[in-house]
């Protein structure tokens, strides 16, 4: 399925045709205006802090690290880069694993005792490029703590190493799974939160503002919002599913007083995806209802389900977390919906839909949520697929009262000024404008080091390129 490319829309008018063809209700501004994203945004009631701007840098998987999660150049590059964004909220640069075996890959980063100086060195390098562009009064930091479970691969990129919160009947099948002795007891599952808690005080001692409870992306955290099929304290009723994340919370509030607590939330899930007629995806065929998509509806697992998600972000509330960053789905089985794009990854499928259904999916349930929760502050995501149009639906987003802040992921691994760019309302320097190849996944998927390899000189010029070439031609 071929879909017009964003590039060739070169006026206001003729995008806002494409979006109507796709029946989509967005809107979007005919002159992006600065001071819409300029605008700081104070913390909470309780506290003097602001953040100075609307941007965000999400969180993202890095490929590059040392055997046992220490940051290399690479990484050390890459934080840099993300001072120089100017934007005044980061929201974990990276996931950090907060032991070896939740590690999504070999190459991941580490939140251990022995790492600590090296991560503390990443949040230094950031804060010093970000001084460079102003004032870092206003800047806050924090850093994404993460178990993959099911989908962790802590020795070996080839190898799934799964730590499951139950078994699934589609998903096992993927990792080759046929006994419980992946599953995680009730006893590994209190153990893992204490490694979160430590992970949390490594995070506080290192200098960071805040830490990210990851609860989305099929990651381990999410996979336990589902567990609706799971015996004992941890599976379900949502009071149930939601422990995991309150005893965390507790013991950060207890061992790092004052560090604020974010959640990364994957709002909405469906069936896994499999490749289809000529590659494009279709949903895994599935018989009755499906319970296992927090956020979806089992008898018709395409359709929100919006009752659950609600429920959590009540949680969250309760907990006096204000700091949440909506996403969707997983990259694993469904990446349509969590990372809409022009070209999937190696071993994904082409998109069933328009992308720009999906970004619209997503800003408009980010949307759903800041009517219902007016007090959190909401981080949307989705918007690097938007490319040139980035700036127009980001600005008609944050006037309407949408969304707080602006999430940018891998737009930000081609072309880390694009915040800075837009704050003085300069035009977008197209050629560092992210076209979502998605090598950036193709490459990590593959065992390379995680960077834009198509639009960024630096890696266009590393000994990784050729061979995710060779690997572009082998598909």
């Amino acid at each position: 399925m071929k879909f017009p490319k964003l590039a060739q829309f070169k006026s206001v008018p003729d995008f806002q045709g494409r979006l109507a063809e796709l029946g989509l209700d967005l809107p979007i501004s005919e002159v992006p205006d600065p001071m819409h994203f300029a605008r700081a945004c104070r913390l909470g009631a309780a506290t003097s802090r602001v953040i100075g701007n609307r941007f965000a840098i999400l969180p993202m998987e890095g490929w590059d690290a040392t055997a046992d999660g220490q940051p290399t150049d690479l990484v050390r590059r890459r934080w840099q880069r993300f001072g120089q964004s100017g934007a005044k909220l980061i929201w974990g640069g990276e996931a950090v694993a907060v032991r070896h075996d939740g590690r999504a890959n070999p190459r991941q980063l580490v939140f251990s005792e022995a790492n600590l100086p090296g991560l503390a060195e990443l949040r230094e390098l950031l804060v010093a490029e970000h001084a460079q562009q102003g004032t870092t009064d206003d800047l806050l930091i924090g850093v994404q703590l993460t178990h993959s479970g099911r989908w962790s691969r802590p020795n070996d990129p080839k190898r799934l190493e799964p730590r499951l919160a139950y078994r699934h009947p589609i998903l096992d099948g993927r990792a080759g799974i046929t006994s419980e002795a992946a599953v995680l007891s009730d006893l590994e599952l209190s153990d893992l939160v204490a490694d979160f808690v430590r992970g949390a005080v490594r995070a506080q001692q290192a200098g960071f503002d805040f830490v990210d409870v990851k609860h989305c992306h099929g990651y381990l955290g999410h996979e336990l919002l589902s567990a609706v099929e799971r015996p004992g304290c941890y599976g379900g009723a949502l009071e149930n599913r939601t422990r995991f994340l309150r005893e965390i919370v507790a013991g950060i509030r207890r061992d790092a007083p004052g560090l604020e607590i974010g959640v990364r939330l994957s709002l909405f899930d469906q069936l896994p995806f499999q490749k289809g007629p000529e590659g494009v995806g279709v949903p895994v065929p599935w018989t009755g209802p499906y319970p296992y998509a927090f956020g979806g509806d089992p008898e018709e697992p395409a359709r929100i389900a919006w009752a659950e998600p609600l429920a959590f972000l009540r949680v969250l509330s309760e907990l006096d977390i204000r700091l949440v960053c909506l996403t969707a789905a997983s990259p694993y089985y469904n990446p349509h919906l969590q990372r809409p794009a022009a070209v999937p990854p190696s071993d994904g499928y082409l998109p069933p839909e328009d992308p720009l259904v999906g970004v619209a999916r997503q800003l408009n349930a980010v949307a759903r949520v800041k009517r219902e929760f007016p007090e959190l502050l909401l981080v949307g995501s989705a918007y690097s697929y938007l490319q040139e149009w980035l700036p127009n639906m980001a600005d008609a987003q944050l006037a309407a009262g949408n969304v707080d802040f602006i999430g940018l992921g891998r737009t930000v691994l081609s072309y880390p000024e694009l915040p800075r760019d837009i704050l003085a309302g300069q035009p977008l320097q197209r050629r560092k404008v992210c076209r979502t190849f998605s090598d950036c996944t193709t490459g990590p998927r593959n065992g390379l080091v995680s960077g834009c390899f198509p639009l960024d000189d630096f890696y266009k010029a590393h000994p990784d390129a050729a061979k995710l070439k060779a690997l572009s031609r082998a598909g």
